[in-house]
């Protein structure tokens, strides 16, 4: 680390702007830097610093001057907290090569997955200046990625890497951040999922969830929608994992529910975006301003296996008090510009992955009214609950096959044998189960759903789902599964290696089913020479055997998060 020296001068562009002005509040606080408050506006950078301090100053990336500009204000570091930056189409870096033109660091708020990535373009000519380029020193991924590193450590493996951002409703809403959401809002946005590529729709996904602690420590439950965010391309390869989700929520269901509704138009093709509404969505969202609360949140959540191969869930929460939720995005950009002060920072171009740690964040926030939470989750998937202790001595593939936090798919064969009875045949149609088969392709997709589990089963093109969920107290072994109208309660149990499914009660449309119509199920699930098996035979008092279903299953193949896109571009 070499000494620091004086006071070293800190650019801002949109230094006046929603979080490019609580990054410069934030800088201000420290007399070893000089913060310039740049932007196209000499107006509005004059206000801000008569208001909180700092130096105004005109800059224009657009400008062909900028680069002048810029290098004649010789920066230490030069920050571009402006964006869109998913509009920066022509020349994307203009920034931040004019940064590397003065002799300056770069460091930029982008939430843009293909901007934040791309930035490795400058790598080369950053190593030969000996300077430092960052893309994306902002909530994500600098501080989800922090998080992320922090959480690992108990793992062995790693599953699922899902975040969450719900802010409070009254906080300040920038035009930026705006046209940003109604950007994705309808649109594709690209996935890991299960160790594949594939697509979620923007603000689709509808889930209420709360964040943080039981009681009034934690946020109540609100709602929440998939969006795009940098870590979705990055964190896959970055740590292996093999789904990655985010979502952001806004607090007042009106204004949530009324985006997913706009959306509809993007995804029924009606209008091509709806990014050209952001002021007028903007000012109707201010008319609302009064309801709600400033209390917002940031959650980092981690599952796979831990270090003893069992599944395991563990989060990091952020719960901001007092309106002070904006000022979280700046707060990876006000500890890298200490690090770079310091400079103990690589030089380089590359997205912000773990750059800092959380202690950073602590001392970062310590004037805030801030709270961090840390929860591990022991028994986070469905069948650890049900079973309980009998979980760990399930074999390996079958207890893999269980282990879901979000999506999983098995794929193998299946022989499919009917009964020969007319009412059987009858069921079998209503159920949905397969025709009878010597062999057939089967594929098993297990999509976890809050505390409960889908199944949907492909027979040679022929489906039929259920929906499993616990029943009575964790470790009683009773799991409930929903056919369609009937409803009933299996008891597992483990037998000579082998997970039986035996029926002990049942429903219809929530009505008792007697023991004469109550099904008999010989259901098995092993793995006596390493591979999952399953047999499947189910019948009925008086008709005798309705269906059966014997095979194989294993996971669906997957490569490399990179290999994977590779293909699918």
């Amino acid at each position: 680390m070499t000494e620091p020296s004086s006071r070293k001068r800190i650019v801002i562009l949109g230094g006046y702007g929603v979080f490019g002005g609580k990054l410069a509040e934030a800088l201000l606080r420290h007399e070893h830097l000089e913060v310039i408050v740049a932007g196209r506006s000499l107006q509005k950078a004059e206000a801000f610093c008569r208001q909180s301090g700092g130096t105004a100053a005109v800059l224009n990336r657009t400008a062909p001057d900028f680069a002048a500009a810029l290098q004649a204000l010789h920066p230490f570091i030069t920050i571009d907290a402006a964006g869109p930056f998913q509009a920066y189409r022509q020349a994307p870096y203009a920034v931040a090569e004019a940064a590397l033109d003065a002799g300056s660091h770069y460091l930029d708020l982008s939430d843009d997955a293909g901007f934040t990535g791309g930035i490795i373009i400058l790598d080369e000519k950053a190593r030969a200046a000996g300077l430092t380029v960052l893309s994306g020193v902002s909530s994500v991924p600098a501080l989800s990625s922090v998080a992320v590193e922090a959480l690992r450590k108990d793992f062995s493996q790693v599953d699922l890497i899902e975040s969450a951002i719900l802010p409070g409703n009254r906080a300040p809403r920038g035009l930026s951040v705006i046209e940003a959401i109604l950007a994705q809002a309808g649109q594709p946005v690209a996935v890991y999922r299960d160790g594949r590529w594939t697509q979620v729709i923007g603000w689709s996904g509808l889930s209420r969830r709360r964040i943080g602690p039981e009681g009034s420590s934690g946020l109540a439950r609100r709602w929440s929608s998939y969006i795009g965010a940098p870590d979705l391309a990055l964190f896959p390869d970055a740590y292996h994992a093999r789904t990655v989700l985010f979502r952001a929520g806004l607090e007042l269901p009106l204004l949530h529910l009324g985006l997913w509704g706009l959306s509809w138009l993007v995804r029924l093709r009606l209008v091509r975006s709806l990014e050209a509404a952001a002021p007028l969505l903007r000012t109707a969202a201010g008319w609302f301003e009064r309801f709600g609360s400033d209390r917002g949140g940031m959650e980092v959540r981690v599952a796979g296996l831990g270090r003893n191969g069992m599944p395991l869930a563990a989060s990091w929460t952020l719960i901001a008090e007092a309106g002070d939720g904006p000022h979280i995005p700046a707060v990876p950009g006000a500890i890298m510009c200490r690090h770079l002060y310091e400079g103990d920072v690589l030089p380089g171009a590359r997205p912000c992955l773990g750059e800092f740690s959380l202690s950073d964040v602590k001392d970062a926030t310590a004037h805030l009214t801030v709270h961090t939470y840390r929860a591990i989750q022991s028994a986070p998937v469905l069948f650890q609950q049900v079973l309980g202790a009998t979980f760990k001595a399930l074999p390996e593939p079958v207890r893999s096959l269980h282990t879901v936090f979000d999506q999983r798919q098995w794929a193998g064969e299946a022989k499919v044998t009917r009964g020969t009875s007319r009412l059987g045949q009858l069921l079998c149609r209503i159920v949905g189960f397969p025709p009878a088969a010597d062999a057939t392709p089967v594929t098993v997709t297990i999509e976890r759903q809050g505390r409960k589990e889908l199944w949907l089963r492909n027979f040679g093109g022929k489906t039929f789902r259920s929906v499993l969920s616990l029943s009575g107290a964790p470790g009683s072994g009773v799991v409930q599964e929903w056919f369609g109208p009937t409803t009933f309660n299996i008891h597992l149990n483990l037998k000579d290696g082998a997970l039986a499914y035996p029926v002990g009660s049942g429903k219809l449309f929530g009505l008792p089913l007697p023991c004469w119509l109550l099904p008999v199920s010989e259901a098995v699930e092993a793995a006596p020479d390493g591979t999952f098996r399953f047999d499947v035979e189910i019948s009925l008092p008086g008709l005798g055997r309705i269906v059966r279903y014997q095979g194989w299953l294993k996971p669906s193949s997957t490569q490399s998060a990179s290999e994977n896109q590779g293909k699918e571009q």
